[in-house]
């Protein structure tokens, strides 16, 4: 199992242990990713006995009932129209919105899910605000997200993918990215899978990036260097019941200082692993509403 099989299994144990899926379905989700029964009745235990010892409080949200009626951004939000382009592997899809006079550009990378409404909607929200989204579809090898009619079966493919692939295509989205807003400074903004992806971009070295903002996703190790994006802004997002992943917030603190990066790593009270997504059961608005403050404040002072 690769370490992203790995990470994924683990969010559909959790799911199942929070009460998100039924046992039944973890069970049909993780045989998907090619987990034997036997080895995916271990891992839900496993993951049930974390969050016993982990903490007392509830895994859950508590911003359902605060929720307003329109999601950070979502009044401003802009439409997206889908886009295509000649990627290192093939053809590349994705949804763009553009901002009138942008600011700058952001990449936007999706959850273990793939592009869905949400993910076109959050592209639209950075447009609505000044800076044009693009929206990428790493799915799009595979004919893209809207091939898949199962979303566990897009999950699982998501899966089987080369971390270098993901890391390729990415670039490629930095690259048309740049083309569509040229002169202008970039950002990436990645949730979950795509928070992880962030981490693995900085790893990888990107100097065309003056920002990056990953919500609750895990380093790529435990050791990672990110020297080769010294120069990129960093800021992090985690929830305080997300213990799985925010267990790795010291590594990403640790790799940025010694790279002497400039950051800021926020864990949100009361908030548990995509707390940003307003369309999830752990949507919690207190702190998305938090969260995107501070990203508008971030990118005021080093996007444009």
């Amino acid at each position: 199992m690769t370490p992203l099989q790995r990470y994924i299994a683990e969010e559909i144990a959790t799911d199942h242990v929070d009460g998100l899926l039924s046992r039944r379905e973890a069970l049909r989700r993780l045989a998907l990713l090619g987990v034997s029964t036997a080895a995916a009745t271990a891992l839900i235990a496993a993951c049930g006995e974390n969050k016993k010892t982990s903490s007392n409080a509830p895994v859950t949200s508590s911003g359902a009932a605060t929720s307003p009626s329109v999601p950070p951004g979502s009044a401003k939000a802009l439409p997206t129209q889908p886009i295509t382009w000649v990627g290192p592997q093939g053809q590349l899809q994705a949804a763009w919105a553009q901002a009138p006079n942008a600011k700058g550009g952001i990449l936007v990378i999706h959850e273990n899910k793939g592009l869905t409404d949400w993910v076109r909607s959050v592209a639209g929200r950075f447009a609505g605000i000044g800076y044009s989204g693009l929206a990428i579809d790493l799915l799009s090898g595979q004919g893209g997200t809207a091939k898949f009619k199962d979303p566990a079966a897009a999950t699982a493919a998501l899966g089987n993918i080369p971390p270098q692939d993901f890391v390729a295509n990415l670039r490629s989205g930095i690259g048309e990215l740049t083309r569509r807003v040229p002169d202008k400074k970039l950002a990436v903004v990645g949730f979950c899978m795509g928070g992880g992806l962030v981490w693995q971009l900085l790893e990888s070295g990107v100097p065309e990036l003056a920002a990056a903002i990953p919500f609750y996703g895990p380093t790529p190790n435990n050791n990672p260097d990110f020297r080769r994006s010294k120069d990129v802004a960093v800021l992090a997002f985690y929830g305080d019941q997300d213990k799985r992943v925010l267990a790795t917030e010291p590594i990403a603190r640790a790799a940025l200082e010694q790279a002497g990066m400039v950051n800021q790593l926020v864990t949100e009270p009361n908030a548990n692993h995509a707390f940003f997504n307003d369309t999830g059961d752990r949507y919690n608005a207190p702190a998305a509403e938090d969260a995107w403050r501070k990203v508008q404040e971030w990118l005021t002072r080093y996007v444009g």
